[in-house]
């Protein structure tokens, strides 16, 4: 019932972003991360990288399996991405590369690191045609473990990227 549920959401959600005909294809691009206190130049952790990873996989299964949208591979526009990101401060470039990729929907997602063991993952997912938002969702990690950035992800989507009532909507 929760995955029918959540297929409608999307469904209502696609239906509006592209009138008569849902769009089936999202570009979902790698979750970043955002460190305010590194310096320039510093390279991600290894072990944040592996977090990375799974929170991306995690969005990634989430929309492919509850939202039932096509994903589209990303990678063919890492270079891109790597010149103008990071993604989260490129002002819709990521628009942009998900429509070359033949995307109607762009997925980016960063994660704000804090203090010590607390970290903020940001989750938007927006037209690609317009750029314009159409869902997003914050939440707070409070423990720097792979179990907590996935559960944090996992939290996001249900509770805000598919939860009713869509934003606009009555």
């Amino acid at each position: 019932m929760h995955h029918l549920l959540s297929c409608a959401v999307i469904a209502c959600l696609l239906a509006g972003v592209s009138g008569a005909h849902a769009a089936e294809k999202a570009a979902v691009f790698p979750v970043e991360l955002f460190d305010p206190g590194a310096t320039y130049g510093t390279r991600v952790r290894p072990v944040d990288t592996k977090k990375l990873t799974l929170v991306t996989d995690e969005l990634r299964n989430a929309l492919r399996n509850q939202a039932g949208l096509d994903i589209v591979d990303t990678a063919p526009k890492s270079d891109v991405v790597a010149k103008e990101g990071p993604l989260y401060k490129c002002n819709g470039c990521a628009a942009d590369i998900a429509k070359s990729l033949g995307a109607d929907l762009v997925v980016t997602g960063y994660v704000e690191k804090g203090s010590g063991q607390i970290f903020n993952l940001n989750v938007t997912i927006a037209e690609a045609e317009t750029g314009k938002m159409v869902r997003g969702g914050q939440v707070t990690i409070r423990a720097d473990t792979d179990d907590t950035w996935a559960h944090a992800m996992r939290w996001v989507v249900k509770n805000r990227l598919l939860a009713e009532p869509l934003p606009g909507k009555s």
